[in-house]
């Protein structure tokens, strides 16, 4: 066998030796080579594309592209990743999803201003951003409440209950707190304008700790969008196109989706193509040399053209 074009082979024959014994001609060996290369190394980029494509199926072909340079240490441009994608029909479907009403806002509790607006967090526990979406169960619905981190996207609370009173938010708010402990009168929390926010009983636990409670303008999605991308993100990634058989059977996909893939696995393009965990770990280092948060969450991987 040859080992390279220019060569020579095994038994110490040269290229040009070779092509007289079989009868073919030099040119006529090299076009062959030329042609049969690149489609041997597109292949082998191509089987990494379809593992880390059915590894995270819901990752785009720019999300694949970095994760082919993290998990395989293989740069490929994203321009090719898309190719290799939509030739092998990986490309995600979206699609719009039925949306119940979770927002109740028509309610006398007092609403609070927009504190939230325009700030841009420089550290973790500064900003929690807070909301609730729908889980579609085989005959009903679940309601889930969440609590992230602006700064660094992770969930740090969550419930998921059948029902949208306000001990769903609470749930979550307090096992945010629990895993944070957030110092007394430097964090703000934002949510919307529904009642289960805006209640004695949420606004109390919020009084208690000394956090600073933000709601968003009146029909502006926009104030909160921090949270409105998990929810797009678990919709697309975890909750469509599953059959979840009862409350129980939700609560422990949905668990395992947040804890596992979405803080410790999924790629953040905000964190610079960073999971969260991984994100919240690396800012110790940052202690001694403060940065803010754009030059922070700058892309740590670059794909250029392969």
């Amino acid at each position: 066998m040859l080992r390279h074009p220019q060569g020579q082979l095994a038994g110490e024959l040269t290229v040009e030796r070779l092509c007289s014994l079989v009868g073919v001609s030099r040119s006529g060996y090299y076009r062959d080579w030329a042609a049969s290369s690149p489609r041997e190394a597109d292949t082998v980029v191509r089987d990494l594309v379809q593992r880390a494509a059915i590894a995270n199926r819901r990752y785009g072909y720019r999300r694949i592209a970095i994760e082919l340079g993290r998990r395989y240490d293989v740069v490929v441009n994203h321009k090719r990743v898309l190719r290799l994608m939509r030739a092998d029909n990986l490309l995600v479907l979206r699609r719009r999803p039925f949306v119940p009403i979770t927002t109740d806002s028509r309610h006398d509790w007092r609403v609070v201003p927009n504190l939230a607006r325009g700030l841009v967090p420089t550290g973790l526990d500064q900003l929690w951003v807070a909301d609730i979406t729908y889980v579609r169960l085989i005959e009903e619905f679940a309601f889930l409440a969440v609590v992230l981190d602006a700064f660094s996207r992770r969930v740090i609370g969550w419930a998921l209950e059948k029902h949208l009173r306000a001990s769903v938010a609470l749930a979550a708010l307090e096992m945010a707190i629990k895993a944070r402990n957030p110092a007394p009168g430097t964090l703000i929390h934002h949510s919307d304008r529904g009642v289960q926010y805006a209640c004695r009983e949420y606004s109390e636990v919020l009084a208690l700790r000394d956090i600073q409670p933000s709601m968003s303008r009146i029909g502006n999605p926009y104030d909160n969008a921090k949270a409105e991308s998990f929810i797009k993100t678990l919709k697309q990634e975890e909750v469509d196109g599953r059959s979840y058989r009862d409350l129980k059977h939700a609560r422990e996909a949905i668990g395992a989706f947040i804890e596992s893939v979405y803080n410790e696995e999924r790629l953040h393009s905000a964190l610079g193509y960073r999971p969260p965990a991984e994100f919240e770990a690396g800012l110790s280092r940052l202690e001694n040399n403060p940065q803010s948060y754009s030059q922070i969450a700058q892309p740590t991987v670059t794909a250029t053209s392969s």
